[in-house]
């Protein structure tokens, strides 16, 4: 035993100073109470060859030192120079290769602050931390697959062919009686089948914003060439999955509480996993037997760039070589409808169905809800390369900031929207100068268009070539999905050198420059860079950045 204690003394001294939080005085006689230590049987730190060790009734040393931090009370010997110096002539030294000096400085500032609550943290030199983490490139993200379910197409090319002629997929609401609603307009899928993609007994059964989830991302991998050949050979520890929604199966849930008004007999018994948001992800990698990261996300309408960018971080981390990643909503029902009328954020213009999504036109009354899923297959560059995989962009980068203002309203500054921009920018270490197209969040709504437009002109009004439109004039807010149908949008843009139109800007605001925006039709642009903004209800930003890959 006591040969056992002595070996692990430097390292039961190591853990009292870079693990411990005490309050002391200058010669410690206050010690912490039982209470303090969990009231559970105490462990000390006794004289063990000059230094430390851990004693415990309940095991041994290296047992107990797996137990708790907090559990350590240093012996009286701790404080004395000759129980520093049992570790060697310089102290500390032996361990970590500091200098006396500094251990007598750490010393002093330990005991300047009497009667506080201190950590002290011992920092390992400059050598060891290079072995630990040693210099290695990068890797590189890009896109190699995508895929969309939108009122203007399932299908990307399609889909992207519509926007570029100015399509509106705005319409009246069918699925149900809207006539007890001010609101009756929105971007609903009328026609959409799972066939061949998602077996008869979940189609029956599911949301839609899964069934939706579940055929974009097996479309995204059929585009990307993921065949039945290249699944036999890939990694599958190594690829993941990561497609979020805001507001999951609504449409679920309320089914269920209409038959538990009846009787629990009659309710669906895949209701409550079939609600979560996080069920879409999950099914997708069971189909495909990818057991890599699997998660959702909801952050709101900014769901699905959160999606995109933490995919992208496990790629880079090396946690994966593949992602699915991206956003599905759908909340067309009454319920849905309802609670964005009662927050009074949905256009009313019944009239004119294809009018009523017009970001930055003074005659804007809110936004369009609209349903759908976008869906990007990212990949690391060497694996796609070695697969033969064909590269539609490159994924930069991004950030994420939080306004911390108000549940539904910006930022009257705009601060929070800015910050996210210039972190993105700076993550990617992308200058302000190449960003020369934006896809905009801008959802139609008299606060928010305006709000992200100066935050766009303070970080790049000094860009003569930069262009900004928005997808929702044509197809609404997806929720959860707008912001990787609208990723989508981007990566065409790069791809195909054709920005789509603004449709129904016909009266600017006041102090909108109609040079940066995208006029009525699409307009040709060798795209540098390319931005795509998403924020959320609780005030989520989030920006992510993608260029043609070089």
């Amino acid at each position: 035993m006591a040969a056992a204690t002595s070996a692990a003394s430097p390292l039961c001294t190591w853990l009292v100073a870079a693990c411990m939080s005490v309050t002391c005085d200058g010669d410690y006689s206050a010690r912490p109470s039982r209470a303090k230590l969990g009231g559970g049987r105490r462990r000390r730190l006794a004289k063990c060859s000059g230094s430390y060790c851990l004693s415990s009734r309940g095991g041994s040393s290296i047992q107990g030192l797996m137990t708790s931090c907090l559990a350590f009370e240093p012996c009286d010997e701790y404080y004395s120079s000759q129980g520093l110096s049992s570790l060697g002539s310089n102290g500390l030294s032996s361990l970590f290769g500091s200098k006396t000096g500094s251990l007598n400085r750490s010393r002093r500032r330990f005991n300047a602050h009497s009667g506080e609550t201190m950590a002290v943290a011992v920092q390992p030199t400059e050598e060891l931390t290079k072995q630990k983490k040693p210099i290695t490139r990068q890797r590189r993200v890009v896109v190699t697959g995508m895929s969309v379910v939108t009122p203007l197409g399932h299908d990307a090319d399609v889909f992207y062919n519509n926007l570029l002629e100015g399509v509106s997929g705005i319409s009246e609401i069918e699925a149900f009686d809207c006539s007890p609603f001010p609101t009756k307009i929105g971007g609903e899928i009328k026609s959409f089948s799972t066939d061949g993609w998602v077996a008869p007994k979940f189609s029956r059964r599911m949301d839609k914003f899964m069934l939706y989830l579940l055929t974009a991302g097996k479309k995204a991998l059929a585009d990307g060439g993921i065949t039945e050949e290249v699944m036999e050979k890939i990694d599958k520890t190594k690829c993941g999955v990561l497609i979020g929604s805001a507001m999951g199966g609504m449409k679920i849930f309320n089914d269920a509480i209409e038959a538990l008004r009846v009787s629990y007999k009659k309710m669906n018994p895949f209701c409550v996993p079939f609600a979560t948001t996080n069920m879409g992800s999950a099914m997708l990698a069971m189909d495909l037997g990818w057991m890599g990261p699997n998660y959702s996300i909801s952050t709101a309408c900014a769901t699905s760039n959160f999606c995109i960018l933490n995919s992208a971080n496990h790629i880079i981390r090396g946690e994966a070589d593949i992602m699915l990643s991206g956003g599905s909503d759908s909340v067309m029902i009454p319920i849905g409808l309802g609670g964005f009328v009662a927050c009074r954020a949905l256009s009313q213009r019944n009239s004119d169905p294809t009018k009523a999504s017009r970001p930055w036109d003074t005659n804007r009354d809110g936004f369009v809800m609209g349903e759908g899923a976008g869906v990007l297959l990212l990949e690391e560059l060497e694996h796609a390369k070695k697969r033969g995989a064909t590269i539609y962009a490159e994924f930069l980068g991004g950030s994420f900031t939080c306004d911390a203002y108000h549940m539904t309203e910006p930022r009257p500054d705009g601060a929070g929207v800015i910050q996210c921009i210039e972190k993105a920018l700076a993550q990617s270490g992308v200058s302000k100068e190449d960003v020369n197209y934006i896809n905009a969040h801008a959802t139609s709504t008299p606060a928010g268009d305006l709000k992200e437009y100066h935050a766009l002109m303070h970080c790049f009004g000094q860009n003569p070539e930069l262009r900004v439109n928005s997808t929702k004039s044509m197809i609404g807010h997806l929720l959860g999905a707008a912001g990787a149908v609208e990723a989508v949008a981007a990566v065409q843009a790069i791809r195909t050198g054709w920005v789509h139109p603004n449709i129904n800007l016909e009266d600017p605001d006041e102090g909108v420059d109609m040079k940066v925006l995208v006029g009525p039709k699409k307009e040709r642009l060798d795209i540098k860079v390319a931005l795509s903004n998403s924020f959320g209800f609780g005030g989520h930003n989030s920006s992510v950045l993608f260029a043609p890959y070089k």
